[in-house]
């Protein structure tokens, strides 16, 4: 298929989601399958009968992982969690990881096996909804501050401070001039929390658009994760090469020695969501370490903005000159 076919499927697909309700889309004959599953990867299933493979689209594997192997290295990894979370409370540690990413990248599947078996005690997942008539009159990073973490805390963002810097510059919610003052302010922000000792860890989830696009079709149809749909996602659909420039501004402007940006292909949630916890506990330097579970993240899933630079979708990168 040529880039100008797949042009022209995608903006039928994109109209399908914004013009059909569930109903019809099922009708058109859209299915899910293993919406029950456990492991929470639930498969598209299309008109012709055929399962939806567009996780393949650019994707370094051939095969998705398989759910014993992920389950086995799933439980390894939660373990060493364990011995992080006790390191962390024992010390009086501050921990703060920041989950980013698009629409439908796997952020949410993620922290929810991040925290499968933490003690909750010692934990915070903090997803904040739209911001107050009141919170917008505060400094930005007000409503954002009073969650972080005391001592012998860990904290995971699902979605930050950097709604500002993607979202909000897109989707036309802050002001050019907000944004400008954001993207200077940032640096000296986090600079300011890690000089006091946090450990921040900031990961970015990427996926491809055809795969963002059949999870949205997932979200149309399956009743549990309609929830997860909302105004702002279907209005993003035509703006995908926007969230593109953005996210590679943001890089370019925020990913600093002591606070980089590490991205995590997530087109396999599976492999995302591992490699994703295996890439944080290789950032805390907690005793009893297992070497053989907690080793080199997958260079092929996870790296710098430097090393992973596109997706499958997006634009060349028009890069910041100094």
């Amino acid at each position: 298929m040529t880039d100008e076919e797949q042009q022209v499927e995608l903006k039928e697909v994109i109209k399908l989601l914004r013009t059909l309700e569930d109903d019809e889309l099922i009708a058109h004959g859209f299915a899910v399958r293993e919406s029950l599953d456990e492991v929470d990867d639930p498969m598209l299933i299309g008109p012709d009968g055929l399962p939806v493979d567009s996780w393949r689209e650019g994707y370094p594997y051939r095969k998705k992982l398989g759910n014993d192997a992920y389950n086995r290295e799933k439980r390894l990894l939660q373990v060493e969690l364990l011995k992080a979370q006790d390191w962390i409370w024992s010390t009086g540690e501050r921990v703060v990881v920041l989950f980013e990413g698009r629409d439908a990248a796997g952020k949410g599947g993620t922290i929810k096996r991040f925290l499968e078996h933490l003690n909750p005690r010692y934990v915070d997942n903090v997803a904040l909804s739209k911001p107050t008539e009141w919170e917008m009159g505060q400094w930005y990073f007000q409503r954002y501050i009073q969650y972080l973490p005391t001592r012998g805390r860990l904290v995971l963002f699902d979605r930050s401070w950097y709604n500002r810097a993607v979202v909000e510059r897109v989707m036309g919610y802050c002001t050019t001039e907000e944004y400008k003052d954001f993207m200077v302010a940032v640096p000296e922000f986090e600079r300011m929390l890690t000089r006091a000792g946090i450990h921040l860890i900031k990961l970015w989830f990427s996926v491809s658009r055809r795969e963002q696009i059949t999870r949205f079709a997932i979200r149309r149809i399956d009743p549990v994760r309609q929830w997860k749909l909302s105004p702002t996602d279907l209005a993003s659909l035509d703006r995908w090469h926007d969230y593109t420039q953005a996210k590679q501004d943001m890089f370019d402007h925020t990913s600093t020695p002591q606070a980089p940006w590490t991205v995590v292909r997530s087109n396999d949630k599976k492999r995302g969501r591992l490699e994703a916890m295996r890439h944080v506990l290789n950032q805390l330097p907690y005793p009893d370490k297992n070497p053989s579970v907690v080793r080199r993240p997958d260079p092929l899933i996870v790296g710098s903005p430097h090393e992973i630079d596109t997706e499958v979708g997006e634009k060349t990168r028009k890069r910041r000159t100094r």
